[in-house]
């Protein structure tokens, strides 16, 4: 790779990412809130704690099965809130328009975040819009920021897992790249794959009320599941073990997947939950996910172990290991 010029697997949220991250941007701006590497930053104000985000949104294509670049946004920027434990307030909203984007197009995605903004419980209070000539762009970019209250005695974060933890998910993995790849490649398959893009403040709440001890919370986005357990491997220095059998992963997206060579490990997801529990809440907080039409897949997944600091292993169904790493190259650009 030549050092002197982005690539696209700069931005895959995989390996190459988080070293870029590491070597430039934290090293530049660093702090103690930016070091812990969560989805949000938590910190006090007065006697209370905040969790603040942003994230930016150049999906291609800005319409696909089960939503839409808007939708998303507002999704997205919730769902980073939630995995610290906060309950969202407020959202802004930045619109990179490119000129001779059709206005109906631009009409249904504002109306569809409102709309998903509402059913989130959220609000969004500022937002900036700018028209950068035709071709250059594409269509549109959303940036957001995020801004939520994280209740007292809740402390979640990736550098929180122990061993003898278990890992839960709220359903089935790899349906968002999945639908958006399918879309833009024109591939079909004999059902339409779907999007699981969802708000998931509402589903964390139940969680929480049913254990208030749960470690870490993380949606797989980017990189997908393996990445994402890598990095919470990282952060708190354990081992994970996954168990082949028990990942949840639909039919046609095996298929798909199969077809275009992919791992459904490494597919984004856009409405999941990874859950590290400490054991003795585990049945507490599986069966409040499982009461909550986002958590009726629910399952069991894998576990916190004290061998193999840093690194993720599978168990096979024929009981062997492999090794899980982070993402390594760009997978599936442009896929949030």
């Amino acid at each position: 790779m030549d050092p002197g010029l982005i690539q696209l697997d700069q931005g895959s949220g995989g390996r190459a990412m988080h070293e870029l991250i590491d070597s430039l941007f934290v090293s530049a701006f660093n702090n103690p809130l930016l070091a812990e590497r969560n989805d949000s930053a938590v910190f006090e104000i007065r006697g209370g704690r905040l969790a603040m985000t942003t994230d930016s949104y150049v999906v291609d294509p800005i319409f696909f099965p089960g939503g839409n670049i808007g939708s998303l946004a507002v999704h997205g920027t919730v769902n980073d809130l939630a995995m610290r434990g906060a309950k969202p307030l407020y959202i802004t909203a930045g619109f990179i328009l490119e000129e001779g984007l059709d206005f109906g197009d631009l009409k249904k995605i504002v109306l569809s975040m409102a709309e998903a903004a509402r059913e989130a419980g959220v609000q969004v209070i500022a937002g900036d819009t700018k028209v950068v000539p035709r071709g250059k762009a594409d269509k549109l970019f959303i940036n957001t920021s995020g801004i939520g209250i994280v209740p007292a005695g809740i402390d979640i974060g990736g550098q929180n897992a122990r061993p003898g933890d278990l890992v839960l998910i709220n359903g089935t993995i790899g349906d968002h790249g999945m639908a958006v790849l399918c879309k833009r490649e024109g591939l079909a398959f004999e059902n339409e794959i779907e999007s699981d893009a969802a708000a998931l403040n509402g589903l964390v709440d139940l969680m929480l009320a049913s254990f208030a001890g749960i470690h870490v919370l993380r949606d797989p986005t980017r990189g997908g599941v393996a990445t994402t357990l890598n990095e919470i491997a990282e952060q708190s220095g354990v081992g994970i073990r996954l168990f082949e059998e028990a990942l949840p992963v639909r039919e046609d997206v095996i298929g798909a997947c199969e077809v275009l060579g992919l791992d459904p490990l490494y597919v984004a997801n856009e409405g999941k939950v990874l859950a590290v529990v400490p054991a003795r809440g585990a049945d507490a907080v599986l069966s409040a996910m499982k009461s909550h039409p986002l958590g009726r897949a629910s399952c069991l997944i894998g576990e916190i172990v004290s061998d193999d600091p840093g690194r993720v292993f599978l168990r096979t169904r024929i009981g062997g290991h492999r090794l899980v790493d982070m993402l390594r190259g760009e997978q599936l650009p442009r896929i949030c």
